[in-house]
């Protein structure tokens, strides 16, 4: 297992190369600006996830909440892998993490927005599908919105 600690504002620039490597295949080049916006103002809670042989972080994703719905959500907020870490487990780790950290919260419905690149990792974790919309996020980019009820 690797090891998941807290964001903390000196991890924004290895978070920001986290990204950089990540685009164009999962994202488009303006949501770099756009995941450094959500760093300083939007995150809630934000977490990485490091190697546990070179303590390098690898991974990052956080949790938004909307306790003002009719039903109060979490919403799963910008998930990213380091290319040479996808599919070895560490994204299903960092999920779990905070699924179990919602649970804790004892909010019921999770939802996630995500694209037609990542939409499956979510299925194979227990998340449906509700609805989608082309170039939601850019060009090229669909809207995949799934959720999870607890």
């Amino acid at each position: 297992m690797h090891k998941i600690r807290c964001y903390q504002k000196e991890d924004k620039e290895e978070l920001i190369k986290l990204i950089q490597l990540n685009i164009p295949t999962y994202f488009e080049e303006s949501e770099e600006n756009d995941f450094a916006e959500y760093l300083e103002k939007y995150k809630e809670d934000y977490f990485v996830i490091k190697d546990k042989s070179t303590n390098q972080i690898v991974g990052c994703g956080g949790i938004n909440y909307f306790f003002d719905e009719s039903i109060p959500l979490a919403r799963i907020s910008w998930d990213i892998i380091h290319p040479n870490f996808q599919g070895q487990g560490i994204g299903k780790q960092l999920l779990l993490h905070r699924i179990n950290h919602i649970k804790n919260k004892g909010i019921k419905l999770i939802v996630v927005r995500t694209s037609q690149l990542a939409y499956k990792f979510y299925q194979k974790a227990g998340f449906e599908l509700e609805k989608t919309e082309k170039d939601f996020w850019a060009k090229g980019f669909d809207l995949y919105q799934m959720k999870m009820n607890l």
